[in-house]
């Protein structure tokens, strides 16, 4: 950003995620309120695997080991900058499965989505508010938030290749 020039509202809009697990730091882990704060806002303003890897490095070099929890609000951050890759407002991840909703009910690459739907068989389906269903089984908080991010890089993938 210039100095001076303000980003687009478009860049502002954060998607919601819901994972059902808990994604913190905890205050064992880091002890300093306002340091947590710090480390939560520069964890909004991460973008790629590549800043996420290199900030849980940093992490671990201050802190020692990642906790669960942080591990896990790490997995949310990527899953965040793929919502935002692929234009995705809403994602909500559970014991069976994972509902997304784009952003204004568009998708920068339609034909490329449905193909994806039509691959996925009885394992994804559109509903009727233009939400799609992935059926999966998840195990563990582990297993769902891994399963989000694969489902959301395919979708990010699709967005990004655009209809030709």
């Amino acid at each position: 950003m210039k100095a001076g020039i303000e980003e687009p509202a478009e860049e502002a809009w954060s998607p919601s995620i819901t994972l059902g697990t808990p994604v913190t730091i905890p205050e064992d882990y880091v002890e300093d309120l306002h340091l947590r704060l710090s480390l939560y806002r520069r964890l909004a303003a991460l973008q790629s695997d590549a800043e996420i890897e290199s900030f849980a490095a940093e992490l671990i070099d201050r802190f020692g080991p990642l906790p669960g929890e942080v591990e896990q609000l790490m997995q949310l951050v990527a899953i965040k900058a793929l919502c935002r890759q692929a234009h995705i407002e809403k994602v909500e991840a559970g014991p069976k499965g994972v509902i997304v909703a784009f952003r204004e009910n568009s998708f920068a690459n339609p034909q490329g989505l449905v193909r994806y739907i039509a691959e996925q068989g009885s394992f994804a389906k559109v509903r009727p508010d233009m939400k799609i269903v992935f059926v999966r089984e998840f195990e563990t908080a582990a297993a769902r938030l891994d399963g989000t991010r694969q489902i959301l890089r395919a979708l990010a993938a699709i967005a990004m290749k655009k209809a030709a």
